[in-house]
């Protein structure tokens, strides 16, 4: 895909279970890194889940707050990945190794799509982002310091600074 300038943009999807706590937050923190560096027209970025539990609900409150009270605007509806994801996004960057197995069942043959585990980027080496829905606030705080290191990473692995 193209952008204006006529250069080529990486398309990114954020994937978790409901897409309701961390996919949206990864989706979010990675949104607001690109856009303080001058990057948002060189991305298309988005996340939905691999279940269908919450499609079409808002971010939850919890995940929305963490994002808030650490200046990262959230705006999203929930979703459910969808085949045409496959050959849409260049980067589908799951939070567990249960969803990378989701994604890789659900995946058409000839996919172009890379899927692989967020965490893989942590420079502290954290390769599971884990659900914090049915635990206390500091889940969502540790995911949130998780997706910023993430985000960093993986823009520098793709030549950024």
């Amino acid at each position: 895909m193209n952008n204006s300038n006529g250069a080529s943009t990486t398309n990114v999807l954020f994937v978790c279970l409901g897409n309701i706590c961390r996919s949206t937050m990864a989706e979010a923190v990675f949104k607001h890194a690109i856009e303080k560096r001058g990057l948002s027209q060189e991305f298309n970025v988005d996340s939905a889940g691999t279940a269908s539990y919450h499609v079409g609900q808002n971010p939850d409150p919890r995940s929305f707050e963490t994002c808030r009270q650490n200046g990262v605007p959230m705006k999203h509806k929930a979703r459910q990945v969808q085949e045409e994801d496959f050959s849409k996004y260049d980067y589908i960057l799951c939070m567990d190794e249960e969803n990378q197995r989701d994604l890789e069942d659900m995946a058409p043959k000839g996919h172009r799509a890379t899927i692989k585990m967020f965490g893989t980027y942590d420079p502290r080496g954290d390769r599971i982002i884990k659900d914090p829905y049915y635990g206390p606030q500091g889940g969502f705080d540790r995911n949130f310091a998780q997706c910023t290191r993430c985000t960093d990473a993986f823009l520098e692995s793709l030549g950024y600074e």
